[in-house]
């Protein structure tokens, strides 16, 4: 049975090529996770507080409180 160096070579760099990639989408993909979840869940609140619901201004007040990035974070966080 002959053995041939280079083929074995070239299988350890291709093994070698894929772990770096496999480790590299990890870490990208870790890094987005950490961007869209939210920092603290059970953070106590600090100064003043103010109530989650306004039936009066609704609509309107979360339309101008938030911008587009943290409503691309909350779909893709929540899924809604």
């Amino acid at each position: 049975m002959v053995i041939s160096l280079r083929k074995w070579l070239r299988m350890v760099r291709l093994f070698i090529i894929f772990a770096a990639l496999v480790y590299m989408f990890y870490n990208v993909f870790d890094l987005f996770s950490n961007w869209i979840t939210p920092v603290d869940h059970y953070k106590i609140p600090e100064g003043n507080a103010l109530k989650v619901f306004h039936p009066e201004e609704g609509i309107q007040l979360a339309a101008e409180k938030t911008n587009l990035m943290n409503r691309l974070r909350f779909f893709y966080w929540y899924g809604e």
